[in-house]
């Protein structure tokens, strides 16, 4: 079946930096589905070779070497573009004749992608629902929905409400480019395609997990939007939220989108819901100086831009084990990675032995950059009677496999034409995400604790988060990153 994909906001950045790159890659490798036409929707008056020309420049930027101009030639005969406005009903209808004539009025699957501001997400759907875009009539018809998809649990319950209006669950794509890293896809792999891990998987061996999401740069020219939003929400809540999900989460009976979903969602449930009390001692919160003086940014603002958070999972497998999330602005390096700390021995028999939790067994999950994984263990030092030194084994991607890891956006979009909702977010665990990070934002809201620590850019947050972590009898995992 032909394919169509619309994309809304088509001359945002988002379009010319991660999505026409990553469906040119597509049709690079011959994996886009054949008959597949790209279709642009926005304001700025663009004819079709305008926007082609446009669109060319930067894919060429972005995607560099892989740039052929014969081949793009050929890739953009198939890329077409409506001018409009999403408040004017008319230019929808307009899109839609202009898509059955592009169709040939044939059946043909379509994808809307909402590159649009997060403000005009309801009145896109309700504009595509009115003027008969999201009827199904002998094709299927899908929404891909950015985030963030609600900035609390109220608003993302009236998103899901107004988009199932007009989209059945079924036809929802709700996006987290984290999801489509092959390192975190790789996580999936590593506990359910091997035996060596399940075991060990569980409180009886391990002691803590740690996630961070570190960031090098500050909030730049995002800083009007990031002083509304705040560290929790624009990292906790979906990213960090997303790799906590696919660390805990059980093994589902088989691969595919609703058997995944149920697991993840499970996770979410199982958190523990955070008193005031559990939310002044299991959050931590900071901002770097510099901040208020970011063009955008409110005078005295008490927006944090890094946050520790400790958070429970009650249940059978994780009883017991601290998962600690962490997230900064203008941090010492850029790095997202998951460390599963294990238990150190019950007994050390080595006089010479390490006495320190932090040289217990550790496994490295590198999400970005230097994708990889390494297993931190004991071993001998050589000619120094018993004593012992932690090594290394470790697996690397650009090691084992040749060629460039391909964009998260390159998996995305091509699941989304294809039908596989597996890695796009379901309605109740957006919902479910909102429930553990809204006790957390009201509180921040109405109270002057936990302090709002101040930190040098360039270090990894705040010091007393350091002494945070000690007083727990533990240690952040600070490298830039593990793999190089």
């Amino acid at each position: 079946m032909p394919h169509t994909f619309v994309i809304l906001g088509a001359s945002g950045d988002l379009t010319h930096r991660k999505l026409v790159p990553a469906l040119y890659h597509l049709f690079r490798k011959n994996r886009l589905p054949k008959e597949t036409r790209i279709v642009g929707f926005s304001r700025t008056a663009f004819s079709h070779d305008a926007w082609r020309e446009d669109l060319a420049k930067a894919v060429a930027r972005y995607v560099g070497n892989d740039f052929d101009p014969g081949l793009w030639d050929r890739f953009s005969q198939h890329i077409y573009y409506h001018a409009g406005d999403i408040g004017q009903a008319a230019d929808f209808t307009s899109l839609a004749k202009q898509l059955a004539q592009i169709e040939n009025s044939q059946a043909s699957t379509r994808v809307y992608y909402l590159a649009t501001s997060p403000q005009f997400y309801e009145q896109a759907v309700e504009q595509l629902g009115r003027a008969g875009l999201a009827d199904e009539n002998g094709g299927q018809r899908r929404v891909i929905i950015e985030k963030p998809f609600g900035t609390d649990l109220a608003t993302a319950r009236e998103l899901n409400a107004s988009v199932h209006q007009v989209f059945r669950e079924r036809q929802v794509y709700r996006i987290d480019h984290y999801l489509g890293k092959e390192t975190v896809q790789n996580l999936l792999v590593l506990r359910f395609a091997n035996t060596i891990f399940e075991p060990i998987w569980n409180r009886n061996y391990i002691d803590h997990v740690q996630i961070t999401v570190a960031e090098e740069v500050d909030v730049g020219r995002r800083a009007g939007y990031y002083d509304n939003a705040g560290v929790l929400r624009d990292m906790f809540q979906n990213h960090l939220l997303q790799l906590v999900m696919i660390t805990a989460m059980e093994a589902p009976v088989r691969y595919e989108a609703d058997a995944v979903r149920n697991e993840k969602v499970k996770v979410l449930q199982a958190i523990r819901p955070m008193s005031a009390a559990d939310v002044h001692r299991d959050t931590f919160r900071g901002q770097y100086h510099g901040y208020l003086d970011a063009d955008g940014v409110r005078p005295g603002s008490r927006t944090a831009t890094f946050s520790s958070i400790k958070l429970w999972i009650d249940n059978w497998r994780w009883q017991g084990v601290p998962f600690y999330l962490r997230s900064g602005k203008a941090m010492s390096c850029r790095t997202t990675q998951i460390v599963v700390q294990f238990n150190e021995p019950p007994h050390m028999l080595f006089p010479d032995g390490p006495r320190d939790a932090a040289y217990a067994n550790r496994l490295v999950i590198q999400v970005q950059p230097a994708e990889g994984i390494q297993l931190q263990f004991e071993t001998k030092v050589p000619d120094a009677g018993m004593r012992l030194r932690q090594t290394p084994l470790d697996f690397r991607y650009q090691r084992e496999f040749r060629g460039v890891i391909p964009e998260a956006y390159e998996r995305l979009l091509l699941d989304a034409l294809e039908g596989d909702a597996s890695l796009f977010a379901r309605a109740d665990e957006v919902e479910a995400a909102w429930s553990v990070c809204d006790p957390i934002l009201q509180e921040w809201a109405k109270s002057d604790l936990p302090t709002l620590y101040p930190y040098e850019p360039g270090l990894w947050g705040p010091e007393e988060s350091t002494q945070w972590m000690a007083d727990q009898g533990r240690l952040w995992f600070d490298n830039c990153p593990v793999l190089h």
